[in-house]
């Protein structure tokens, strides 16, 4: 693989990652109600539109990191850590009850990002775009 070829595999992961971000967090801003029938209800409603506000611009950070080969980086930390997050909450608090199953989906789907992040590269390094 070159490395223009890397340099394309990352900027796809920065842009899918970000926008699957965008719609996150755009979810439960728009229609709470429909994100609240697949994931349960919540006690706090500020608290899932916070989330989706932090989701949101993460996403858009991701988004407007992409337009510039030395915003990589930067995008590839602001996946890893909202990914790595999401996942953690996930596999804490389905066992416990507090939120339901359905999440594990979520889970799963961290669990790909961060794989895609992680992903080797010629010459050995781990997803660290250079070019």
């Amino acid at each position: 693989m070159s490395r223009t070829r890397a340099a394309e595999l990352a900027d796809t992961v920065t842009v899918a990652h970000g926008a699957f971000n965008v719609v996150g967090g755009l979810w439960p801003l728009l229609h709470l109600r429909s994100f609240e029938w697949v994931f349960g209800p919540k006690a706090d409603d500020w608290l899932q539109r916070t989330t989706g506000g932090l989701l949101l611009s993460a996403g858009l950070a991701q988004l407007a990191a992409a337009a510039d080969p030395q915003g990589r980086p930067q995008a590839r930390r602001i996946g890893l850590g909202t990914a790595l997050t999401l996942l953690a909450i996930d596999l804490v608090y389905v066992p416990k009850g507090r939120i339901r199953p359905t999440y594990l989906l979520d889970a799963a789907m961290q669990t790909g990002w961060i794989a895609a992040w992680l992903r080797p590269t010629p010459g050995g390094s781990t997803g660290k775009a250079r070019d």
